[in-house]
């Protein structure tokens, strides 16, 4: 049996691009539907680093750091608005291996540096390395560009973020759900120079021809339930 797990999300952009539903939906396991707005799914990606993981009720001081990088979407099922993840790269070997095998989240090993650009942005780059795995490398640098605003009181904020509930396809093919329970976030308009992204391709995703929507957070702490089969 897994434990919960706590943790902080810590200095996230949001880089969403507008797809095509049915594009999506072809990419998506049986049981779960593309969520739309503005009659569009939603491709995202979303750099990050996580900072005090660990067993729900553990100190602070017992948990790790994880930089991470993950490629999303947007889903419902029964009603409930979800995330749902092609993969999340991190860079901790030991914790890549742990997730994958405990709590069966598609995760895949990463070589990931995470710092200041020395004027109020963060500079990220990932570089995949796992074995058997198709090459991605993203690399960005991006920051908040104005004041915060609580995602619930914007209507696409809302929709992009406010979400509880995440699914994942194991790799024996079962379809698991984590819920996950955290204050609402609060978001900044954001710029991002990014200057290398083959995540969506390693996915079959070609390039979207829209522009993306960026949004920033300083980031929020969060708890997750264990894994469970769909």
């Amino acid at each position: 049996m897994v434990l919960p797990l706590e943790m902080g999300w810590r200095h996230l952009l949001f880089e969403n691009w507008p797809v095509d539903p049915d594009v999506m939906d072809a990419h998506l396991p049986d049981g779960l539907v593309p969520d739309t707005y503005d009659g569009s799914a939603w491709l995202s990606v979303v750099p990050f680093t996580n900072v005090a993981v660990r067993p729900k009720g553990m100190p602070e001081g017992a948990g790790i750091r994880l930089p991470e990088l993950n490629v999303r979407t947007y889903v419902t099922r029964d009603g409930v608005p979800s995330v749902y993840f092609f993969s999340l790269d991190a860079q901790g070997v030991a914790s890549v291996v742990g997730a994958r095998v405990f709590h069966r989240l598609p995760y895949y090993y990463a070589r990931i540096s995470l710092g200041s650009d020395g004027r109020g942005g963060v500079r990220f780059r990932s570089r995949r390395l796992h074995p058997g795995s198709r090459p991605a490398r993203y690399e960005a640098t991006y920051r908040p560009t104005g004041e915060g605003f609580r995602a619930p009181d914007d209507p696409m904020a809302e929709f992009l973020v406010e979400r509880y509930r995440f699914y994942t396809e194991a790799q024996d093919g079962s379809i698991r759900y984590t819920d996950v329970d955290h204050e609402p976030w609060t978001l900044h308009p954001a710029e991002a120079d990014v200057t290398a992204n083959t995540l969506l391709r390693s996915h079959g995703f070609t390039t979207p021809d829209a522009d993306p929507v960026y949004h920033y957070s300083p980031g929020l702490d969060v708890v997750t339930s264990r894994s469970k089969r769909l």
